[in-house]
């Protein structure tokens, strides 16, 4: 069964023609209002969500379908102690197709091993966030006309950024791409993607400072420092408005840089920017609405089958990221993929 649960699931092809549906859906939504007509979409929001949440179930609303979802996991039967495992098999049952987003990293990945219809991974943890890739990459094409050779300045929290991770990750696949990643030491990028860009050859500079890496961007993709991220507020606090976009600041930029965010901001991006025709985040968020649509339909086309049998794990636990599924759920079986835990990527003694 065909899943979605991180952006390498696509070939670029299958990404060209995702792109092109897209396209046509901005192009002539009146088309699309009946084509997931009797769908049901099942959205399980182990976290909070705005836009995610929002653009989803108005996704398949647009589309004709239909949604149930949870929102508030403390008034389910998760508060009892049920397993995702469990969840997921149920809700599997009721949905054609299922959009997860998970505290824990590799949680999508382990639900669509019991799941019976397709799995969208709408953020699992600190891990990814496949589904904003997709919207930035859908933004940066539209508005941009392609995304070969530009240079992607990522600016915050690189750390615990899912769609940072995704779309690095992402970007690599194209020809030419070129990161600055701009961050504090202590909230660099993950140790898994470092080795990741190594082993393809990417171009990338880590600098801690913003302001001179301006000039040289086409695009600045801005991120929050996360609060909910740190177990130590003391250790937010430090790193709280270490970089803020202004107005002023925006004069050293490039006359077509796009800035963009996934949202929410708190205090990075200052509202003066808002009013400059660069700032395309509130845009960004709207097409992730039309990207959504074209995925869902994409899926919505796979025949339901019956799960493969998973055997049940015992033992010692596989992985020792305390932030892995495999931590909450020991049933998982010891996935792994080039040495690093196939759940979380983290590296595996």
């Amino acid at each position: 069964m065909r899943h979605f649960i991180d952006f390498s699931d696509l070939t670029l092809e299958e990404w060209a023609a995702l792109y092109r549906k897209f396209d046509d859906i901005l192009r002539h939504p009146a088309g699309y209002r009946e084509r997931a007509r009797g769908h049901v979409l099942g959205a399980l929001f182990y976290e909070p969500s705005t836009r995610t949440s929002f653009s989803f179930q108005v996704a398949m609303h647009r589309l004709g379908g239909s949604v149930f979802a949870m929102s508030e996991p403390g008034s389910t039967s998760v508060a009892k102690g049920e397993s995702l495992k469990d969840t997921i098999i149920m809700c599997s049952g009721y949905a054609d197709i299922i959009v997860l987003r998970h505290p824990c990293e590799g949680a999508a990945l382990a639900a669509s091993l019991y799941a019976r219809t397709p799995v969208i991974n709408a953020g699992d943890g600190g891990h990814m966030h496949p589904t904003q890739t997709l919207t930035d990459l859908a933004t940066i094409t539209r508005l941009r006309g392609g995304i070969d050779g530009l240079n992607v300045g990522f600016c915050g929290d690189l750390k615990h950024g899912r769609t940072v991770h995704s779309l690095i990750r992402a970007l690599s696949r194209f020809p030419g791409v070129s990161f600055y990643l701009i961050s504090p030491r202590a909230l660099a990028i993950p140790g898994y993607l470092r080795a990741f860009l190594h082993a393809r050859g990417q171009r990338y500079v880590e600098v801690t400072g913003l302001d001179a890496t301006m000039s040289q961007l086409d695009v600045l993709y801005m991120t929050r420092i996360q609060r909910e991220r740190f177990p130590d507020p003391l250790e937010y606090e430090r790193h709280r408005g270490v970089y803020i976009l202004t107005a002023s600041k925006m004069r050293a930029a490039r006359p077509d840089m796009l800035v963009m965010h996934p949202l929410p901001r708190v205090d990075e991006i200052h509202p003066d920017v808002d009013g400059d025709p660069r700032a395309v985040y509130f845009e960004q968020a709207r097409l992730g609405m039309y990207i959504r649509m074209a995925l869902l339909l994409d899926l919505l086309s796979e025949p339901d089958r019956t799960p493969p049998d998973v055997a049940y794990r015992g033992g010692a636990r596989l992985c020792a990221n305390p932030h892995c599924i495999t931590a909450r759920e020991p049933h998982l079986p010891p996935l792994k993929k080039e040495g690093c835990c196939a759940y979380c990527d983290a590296w595996l003694p």
